[in-house]
């Protein structure tokens, strides 16, 4: 169940904006705003059910996703922290190095993100397309704790280190090394980034990160370290793993007549969009009554339309739900298709951001010439198939 949102955390959140995003989720009537009790739902053909631990749009029912159904990806295993005894070390290029307890970083100043959060891996296949969250995170914020720390005209990245590690090889010498992530300076002191303790009101769970994590609004979740015990500062970039060597995308783009491939790290999130569910009504003069619903998400910026397409049909305008928003979060969509003939049927989703960027197919370049699954952004065809 979504947790309450009081008076105090409403006040607590820091800007307008924030206030009136956390003032809709008391709102329970949020999801899918346009759907009546008496439709029915049509699955999906040749989609395996969603295992646990995962989102499963077919029956989603809240805005703010449930635990039981928030994925989790672990590089190094689990480790077993006690967040008791854990702290967070700020060291490197810094004026003054600090290390802090949990409970020194809970007497900081709190503030609360809402924010969507995705596996870079999430719709690189049929069994893979659940791997996507909503939630609200309560943390201190990161750039302030940074500045207060002094960081050194030299500095130029700020790599975070989680608690969990494994042994690595590296051109025939292994180390022992933690799970890493770097971002610039400037990426570092995002006003949005939060040092999180909680999801929804309640601690983290091991699985989510407990006891502190990274938040990185905008951000595939690769990027938003788990366990994090320590923040470094330096001159020089961070080539990790999982910054120079895995979550790499290999995307082929064309120059002059031929393919030139090029590798750039995960980092944030793109425009996307799904279909979540169809529903149809009682048949009626030999067809159906159908409508779609699904949700769209980005970086940050504006989403300005969705469009869906039946059977390679024309481009029909979705409807977005206008509440609840939030800059960083997901948004529901809805369509009525009118009346479809009986059958198979073919539908897809595009959407379209305040930049004129637009959803891709998997047949555009930029997908198609792509030789990794990372940044699996394209437009997902769902199939249904209607009966009389």
């Amino acid at each position: 169940m979504t947790q309450p949102v009081t008076r105090r955390d409403v006040l607590q959140a820091g800007s307008a904006a924030m206030t009136v995003a956390l003032w809709q989720l008391v709102t329970p009537e949020f999801l899918f705003a346009h759907q009546a009790a008496d439709e029915a739902l049509v699955p999906f053909l040749n989609m395996p059910r969603t295992p646990p631990n995962r989102l499963d749009w077919e029956t989603l029912e809240e805005w703010i996703t449930p635990q039981d159904q928030v994925f989790s990806v672990q590089h190094y295993g689990t480790p077993k922290v006690d967040a008791k005894k854990h702290t967070l070390e700020i060291s490197g290029l810094v004026e003054k190095p600090m290390t802090l307890t949990m409970d020194q970083l809970q007497s900081l100043p709190k503030e609360d993100r809402l924010m969507t959060l995705e596996c870079s891996g999430n719709g690189a296949g049929k069994g893979f397309i659940n791997a996507i969250y909503n939630s609200k995170w309560t943390g201190t914020p990161l750039a302030a704790l940074l500045k207060s720390c002094g960081i050194k005209k030299e500095a130029k990245e700020i790599v975070f280190l989680g608690a969990d590690e494994k042994e690595e090889s590296v051109r025939k010498v292994k180390i022992q090394v933690p799970f890493g992530r770097s971002l610039s300076i400037e990426d570092a002191l995002r006003e949005e980034n939060l040092l999180a303790y909680q999801r929804n009101g309640k601690p983290l769970e091991t699985r989510n990160g407990s006891p502190l994590r990274l938040i990185m609004p905008g951000w595939y979740g690769i990027a938003n370290v788990k366990w994090l015990r320590r923040i470094e500062v330096r001159d020089r970039r961070y080539m990790g793993r999982f910054m120079g060597r895995d979550y790499v995308t290999i995307r082929g783009e064309k120059r002059g007549g031929k393919v030139v491939f090029v590798e750039t790290s995960v980092a944030k999130m793109n425009l996307k969009s799904i279909i979540a569910r169809v529903t149809r009504g009682a048949t009626a003069d030999g067809a159906v009554p159908t409508k779609a619903y699904g949700a769209v998400w980005g970086n940050g910026t504006e989403i300005k339309s969705v469009e869906v397409q039946v059977d390679g049909g024309r481009w029909q305008a979705a409807k977005i739900d206008e509440k609840p928003q939030s800059k960083y979060c997901w948004r529901f969509f809805s369509i009525d298709l009118g009346k479809l003939k009986p059958g198979k049927h073919t539908l897809v989703s595009r959407a379209t951001d305040a930049g004129g960027r637009v959803q891709p197919s998997a047949d555009d370049d930029e997908i198609a010439l792509k030789k990794t699954f990372w940044e699996a952004y394209q437009q997902w065809p769902r199939e249904i198939e209607l009966k009389a």
